[in-house]
């Protein structure tokens, strides 16, 4: 496991104790597990869920979403697995 890896489950499971956070949300596990990761990583506070949907794909279940942070960042977050970390590539403005 990487030290990034590491941290981020460590900062997920200080959030399981009483006190230390807030309520869980009313999205899906995966959808608070993203934002949390994203937090960590990215230092985003999400603002906006956009195509999140999720599938399976050669027997694993895969999770995607598009995100819109609190500073106008935007990702698209993708994982594939129920345990695995998301994936954040950086929407950029796109010239043709």
């Amino acid at each position: 496991m990487t030290v990034r890896a590491f941290m981020f489950v460590v900062s997920a499971l200080l959030m399981l104790v009483p006190g230390m956070a807030g309520a869980q949300s009313s999205d899906p596990a995966w959808l608070d597990e993203m934002k949390d990761q994203l937090q960590f990583d990215k230092q985003c506070t999400v603002v906006y869920l956009m195509n999140m949907r999720e599938g399976e794909l050669g027997g694993q279940r895969t999770y995607e979403a598009r995100v819109q942070c609190e500073d106008g960042r935007m990702f698209d977050a993708t994982r594939t697995g129920t345990n695995g970390m998301f994936e954040f590539k950086a929407c950029e403005t796109q010239v043709c």
